[in-house]
């Protein structure tokens, strides 16, 4: 499949917006958008012209579908598959997003950014129920347990990334237990839910796919 190989702190400069595309750093004052540098390829003195309506759907749907590290043709099945859910289309386009086995990973603070959550179960070192699972878009249900494989446990990067939770815990539709490097996926987040993502404005992405 295809992926994005460029450099990430780029697309956060695109955006104006942090997406924490690379954990620590994004915290940090190296963050471009900490420096307020411009967009790439922008001329600093230039105003900025207004945008229009599709501008900015099309804005908030790529930085949606950038926090999530997502392709455009996967990031729209997941749309499409939202779409045929019952309910508000874009709370249930966040619903999906959560529950991929990537983020999920993520949020258990066992990586400090979907990427490497994403490296992590490609290679192998996440189990879902006891079995391994190497599918990053792998959808997880409640009463999952997601867990680190037992030989990738002395993994320094997992170690160093669990130490968010001591900073920040998990979120309300997860448990964790540290101790273990297991968690349990609890119950679907709703909207309010996702604290960290409260700026999204999902309808906007509704309506640029609904064009």
């Amino acid at each position: 499949m295809a992926r994005y190989t460029g450099p990430v702190c780029r697309l956060c400069r695109t955006e104006q917006k942090k997406l924490m595309l690379k954990g620590e750093r994004c915290k940090s004052g190296k963050c471009p958008i900490s420096r307020k540098l411009p967009p790439p390829g922008k001329d600093p003195k230039v105003r900025p012209g207004k945008r229009s309506d599709y501008g900015l759907q099309l804005r908030e749907k790529q930085r949606l579908r950038r926090i999530y590290g997502m392709q455009e043709k996967q990031f729209h099945l997941f749309f499409e598959r939202a779409l045929r859910m019952p309910g508000i289309t874009g709370e249930n386009l966040f619903l999906l997003l959560e529950r991929r086995l990537d983020n999920t990973v993520y949020r258990l603070h066992f990586a400090v950014s979907r990427a490497q959550a994403r490296q992590l179960v490609l290679h192998g070192h996440v189990r879902v129920n006891g079995k391994r699972v190497d599918i990053p878009s792998f959808l997880v249900k409640p009463g999952d347990s997601i867990e680190i494989d037992e030989k990738s446990k002395p993994l320094a990067i997992i170690k160093d990334a669990l130490k968010e939770y001591g900073r920040s815990g998990v979120m309300p539709w997860l448990s964790l237990d540290p101790d273990a490097l297991k968690g349990v996926f609890l119950a679907a987040p709703r909207r309010g839910d996702i604290t960290d993502l409260m700026d999204i404005k999902e309808q906007m992405v509704v309506e640029f796919y609904s064009k």
